[in-house]
């Protein structure tokens, strides 16, 4: 097993998200709070609840440079806390939605975070400095349906999008006197707030979990039709390849180096996916592997026809493959919905990270130490 850490701390999972050291960790166990346990010695305690929300809290994220908390909810809002002292104080943001809010995510330099909504919409949130309060630009009449997750590219202007309409977009994010123009050969800061960069139309269902590889060069998205998409050179000649998944749809992908990507979903075990020298991508295992099932059924025969049936459509220029089941289970027992990075080696790559799902488990998972230690 390669889980290095199994925490039960709810009975469900909403989101999670860790503090700049690693040392705290905040979760929604599928309620208006969110929980912020820190680990003393042999076990974890509960430090705060942030219960400012009225409904469900949908998406968290912890800024790594200013230790900031920006959460999102059900109820519309979202809040920004800022530690002061032993407690976590909350700034309202005007987000100006009819539909909840659905994720958040800070950009790279922490100057702005973004908010996907079942309004359709995606509101991009910064400070003002003059006023003392955050305020938001909101990108409307793109979307047909709810967007429900997010991916800032390295360059902090653009923004990737999927939504349950089965699209993926790139927006334009840049807002004069908060970003800052680029070379002469940037065409980042050449385009306008809310600019559509990019519609990707490669899947005829709803699609979660989009995210960029580490150079920017490489996007990646998952399709509720046991679908995962790779798209190089999104902004000047797309080239795609779409890899049929035998097992359950995926929920959430990370790329934890330039050629390998994990993703975590309803088959409750993280997928190992990687590119060879040409670009092509293929499943490689299970993260946590059990033993196979003695011998296939009729039905997994019928089902590998049907991935095969499906897996033909080809956009761009690499094939489209339709990879062998997998043995399921391991560390954990339900969908799991969050992936987020934790520790980087030396070469940029990340060595280390965590999921939570709707078992209320985060599990942190090592790739480099395959041992097992529940906590």
């Amino acid at each position: 097993m390669a889980a290095v850490a199994i925490h039960q701390f709810a009975e469900c999972i909403t989101c999670h998200a860790w503090s700049p050291d690693q040392s705290m960790i905040a979760f929604c166990p599928n309620n208006h709070e969110v929980h912020i346990y820190k680990f003393f010695t042999d076990k974890w305690e509960k430090l705060h609840v942030l219960s400012k929300h009225d409904q469900m809290v949908s998406g968290i994220d912890w800024s790594k440079s200013s230790n900031k908390i920006v959460t999102v909810s059900h109820d519309r809002n979202s809040y920004v806390w800022t530690q002061e002292g032993s407690d976590w104080v909350p700034t309202l943001v005007i987000l100006k939605l009819n539909r909840a809010a659905l994720c958040v995510q800070w950009s790279p330099k922490e100057n702005k975070f973004a908010v996907g909504s079942g309004a359709k919409s995606v509101c991009i949130c910064y400070y003002e400095q003059e006023n003392n309060w955050w305020i938001s630009k909101v990108i409307r009449k793109k979307h047909e349906s709810s967007v429900t997750s997010l991916a800032w590219h390295p360059n902090n202007i653009y923004l990737a999008t999927s939504s349950t309409d089965g699209k993926c977009r790139v927006f334009s994010t840049f807002i004069k006197g908060v970003d800052t123009r680029g070379s002469k050969s940037s065409t980042s800061t050449d385009s306008k707030f809310g600019e559509q960069i990019a519609q990707l139309d490669l899947s005829s269902t709803w699609v979660f979990g989009v995210r960029w590889s580490p150079s920017g060069k490489t996007l990646a998205y998952a399709g509720h039709n046991s679908m995962i998409y790779f798209i190089d050179e999104v902004e000047s000649s797309p080239v795609a390849q779409n890899l049929a998944l035998r097992d359950l749809p995926l929920r959430d992908v990370l790329f934890v180096s330039e050629r390998t990507l994990i993703g975590v979903g309803f088959d409750c075990n993280p997928m190992i996916f990687a590119a060879d020298d040409t670009g092509l991508w293929t499943f490689i295992r299970f993260l946590d592997e059990r033993k196979a099932a003695p011998s296939a059924s009729k039905a997994s025969q019928l089902s590998e026809a049907l991935g095969k049936l499906y897996g033909q459509s080809k956009q761009g220029t690499s094939s489209d493959t339709v990879e062998p089941s997998k043995p399921r289970g391991g560390a954990h027992e339900n969908c799991i919905t969050c992936i987020v990075p934790l520790r980087k080696g030396s070469d940029g790559s990340i060595k280390r990270f965590s999921t939570s799902g709707l078992d209320g488990k985060i599990v942190v998972w090592d790739l480099e130490n395959h041992v097992s230690i529940a906590k």
